[in-house]
Formats: C-alpha cells, sequence, structure tokens
C-alpha cells in the first residue's frame, strides 16, 4: 500500500526501513489513520521520522505525493447544512467566482500578491480581491478560497498536505543555513573546555538530573555542579568583500553571534581578503589604515586558541601559489599565501574553515582549485547547521 510513496521517502533522502515502512502498514490495518489524510500524515510522521531534523525533508515528500489530494475532513461545516437543503441552481456569479479561485497556480499567487501590497491602502473584509478576512479572497484568513495564500489568523478547514506544505520544521533541517539564535547553540558546546571553579554546586545539570531522576521511578532528582570557568578562546578571521558580499548578512550573524555569547574568555575577530599574509585587517573594509601584522597574531595568541576561518576559498591561483599574488587590497606579499595558512595551521592546535558554498558544488565552482588546496590545510565544512555541528565538534578534539 503506497509503495511509491515509500520509493520517493527513500529518494529524497530519508532513511525508512523497510521494518519501519511494515510498522506503518500494521498501525493502518490497526485502523490509527483513522481514514483521514490528516491523520495519515501525522502517523507516518511519528512511525517513519526519527530526528526533527527530517521533518522539513518529509513534509516536502508528503506535499509532493499527495498534491491536490483533498478529504471530507477539509469541506466547511456549513456546507453539510447545505447538502441537506434542497438543492438550488448556482447564480452565474458564483460560477465565474469559481472559476477564478480554481486557475491559478502557486507562482501566480505570489505575483498577485505582490501586486496587492502594492495596490492596497486599506482594510477589506469580505470580498474576492483585496487582502482581508473572509470571502473568497485568496489573501487573508478566515475565507473560502480553496487555493490561496493564508495571511495572518488561524487556518480554519486546512488539507493536510497544507499542513506539509507550511514547512514548520524547515528550521530544524541538519543542513539548513544559520541564524544568530544556531550560531549561539553550536558556540555552547565549546563549553567542554571551561574547567569546574572550586566552590558550591549552584548550576543545574540538566542531563544527570534526567538520568537520576529515570533510575528514581520518575520522581524528580535535581543534580547539580559547580559552574563552568569560561577559559574558552576563539579567533574570528572572516574573507570580506569581493564573491563574499552575497554571504555578508551570514557572516554579521555569526560575528553577533560570537560577541554576543559568554562563553568565551576570550575573542579576537579579524579579517582578510580572499586569503591572509602579512597582514589582516581590524575591520571588514580591509582598508589599508586598519591592518595588523599577522606575526604579532602568531606570537601573542597562544596555540591553545580555537579558530574558526569563514570564507568561500575561491580565488585565483596566483593568490595562494605564488609571492606577489595577493589582490589589490593587500600590500605586496613576499611568500606565498600558501605558505601563510600553513603557519597558522602549524601554530594553532584547533582550526576549521566554514565556507558558506554549498559542499555539493565545490569540485564545480569558480576558483575550485584553491578551495581544494585549502582543504589539504584545514579541514573544510559548509556553512549549514549541520557543517557547523561537525566543525565544533572537530575543535572539541585533540590535533
Amino acid at each position: 500500500m503506497f509503495i511509491k510513496f515509500f520509493f520517493l521517502l527513500r529518494q529524497r533522502g530519508l532513511k525508512v526501513s523497510l521494518n519501519e515502512w511494515m510498522a506503518l502498514t500494521d498501525a493502518l490495518n490497526r485502523g490509527l489513520g483513522q481514514s483521514s489524510l490528516t491523520a495519515f500524515y501525522y502517523l507516518c510522521r511519528a512511525v517513519l521520522i526519527k530526528t526533527e531534523a527530517d521533518y522539513d525533508k518529509f513534509d516536502l515528500a508528503f506535499a509532493e505525493f499527495f498534491r491536490g489530494v483533498e478529504t471530507p475532513e477539509d469541506i466547511p461545516e456549513e456546507v453539510w447544512d447545505w447538502l441537506d437543503k434542497e438543492l438550488k441552481e448556482p447564480s452565474e456569479a458564483f460560477n465565474a467566482a469559481m472559476q477564478r479561485l480554481q486557475k491559478y497556480d502557486f507562482d501566480q499567487l505570489q505575483k498577485m500578491l505582490e501586486e496587492r501590497l502594492k495596490e492596497q491602502h486599506e482594510e477589506h473584509n469580505g470580498g474576492g480581491y483585496w487582502i482581508g478576512t473572509g470571502g473568497t479572497s485568496p489573501f487573508g484568513h478566515g475565507g473560502y478560497n480553496p487555493a490561496g495564500i493564508r495571511i495572518g489568523g488561524e487556518s480554519r478547514h486546512r488539507s493536510a498536505v497544507q499542513v506539509a506544505g507550511e514547512r514548520n520544521f524547515r528550521d530544524f533541517r541538519e543542513d539548513n543555513t544559520l541564524d544568530i539564535r544556531n550560531f549561539q547553540m553550536a558556540f555552547r558546546k565549546l563549553r567542554q573546555f571551561s574547567s569546574r571553579n572550586d566552590g558550591p554546586k549552584t548550576e543545574l545539570d540538566i542531563d544527570k538530573s534526567i538520568e537520576e531522576t529515570s533510575n528514581n521511578a520518575g520522581l524528580l532528582k535535581l543534580v547539580f555542579n559547580r559552574p563552568r570557568k569560561n577559559t574558552v578562546k576563539v579567533l574570528l578571521l572572516f574573507d570580506s568583500a569581493g564573491s563574499m558580499s552575497v554571504y555578508s548578512r551570514l557572516c554579521s550573524q555569526l560575528f553577533q553571534a560570537a560577541y554576543q555569547s559568554n562563553h568565551f574568555k576570550s575573542l579576537h575577530v579579524f579579517y582578510f581578503h580572499n586569503c591572509f599574509y602579512q597582514e589582516l585587517f581590524t575591520d571588514p573594509s580591509c582598508r589599508r589604515t586598519s591592518t595588523i601584522d599577522t606575526n604579532w597574531i602568531l606570537r601573542n595568541l597562544s596555540s591553545e586558541y580555537k579558530v574558526i576561518i569563514v570564507g568561500d576559498g575561491t580565488m585565483a591561483p596566483s593568490e595562494l601559489l605564488r609571492a606577489g599574488g595577493a589582490s589589490y587590497r593587500s600590500a605586496y606579499n613576499p611568500e606565498p599565501g600558501l605558505v601563510w595558512l600553513q603557519r597558522v595551521q602549524k601554530h594553532f592546535d584547533h582550526v576549521v574553515w566554514l565556507n558558506p558554498i554549498k559542499k555539493a558544488n565545490w569540485d564545480y565552482v569558480y576558483g575550485n582549485q584553491t578551495l581544494s588546496l585549502i582543504r589539504q590545510v584545514f579541514p573544510m565544512y559548509e556553512l549549514t547547521l549541520e557543517g557547523l555541528d561537525g566543525a565544533i565538534k572537530k575543535l572539541l578534539v585533540n590535533r
């Protein structure tokens, strides 16, 4: 039953086993699907999906397979009342309205919504054109358009496909790009480097409390520990301007998360353009008036610093391989950039490189040659939730 759905889930990267699929079939045979597409959606997700990180992939696959399927539960209660009454011939206006409602695809709806946002200047309730409540307009909430875009309010008669289409779990995807909160949560893992203070145990140990509560027959048992002393030292190096301009917002979020974090004893942030040489920059504009000697950093920052380099790694090969190959933003470099990368790698015990370019494209993008050379020096991770988690774990491991 639904065997094509099973293969679609596997094609979309969801690791659904035959045992799980047989468990779903058994649940359906026992009536747990309740002859409802919505109930079937939640049943499938509960049985087949093992982690919240896969919820969004499941939603997309479910919406793809069951698109256009409607069930009686999606019909407003008022309609059942109408069905019990004497049938009347629909008016010409009603027929015209229904034809108009059914001819838009999603791209057309988006374009229409953009037009309404430009045109509309006042509140509207009812009707079939403006953004508002009630009526048959495809935009707003509280109406009866079967193919619109809900804005605000609460859904009243949505189908399971529309539930999946909302993609409420897209932020849980492990391949998702990041926001400030994701960065902050990742940085918290570096606290494993922090030492415990001598003194009273005043910090709640959540994991240990859960374990002890489970061992105590479910009766709450709180476990406290001594608070950690911040001993983590971090050096952030950002590639700035040029091809990195399109990722400036993402880099800004990482920067803000680092500065707002209270998990570091010391934090230093410097910038470079494409590759770093004998100088780094103290501001993202990479002006010649805001430089700092790279050797000074290597002399004054100890090897215990955790170094996170953010950049796309794409540039002219000469910038890595030749003296004098630096871009116009840097002074003449008497040594190739690759030499400086190796010096940083040799000095610091823990270094990772975060790349905003999707990992699947690393071997094909313009500049893939230099990107490959950098990967031979530093462990490189994609700048996604999964990639950042891997990078933080790498920082936690001894050289």
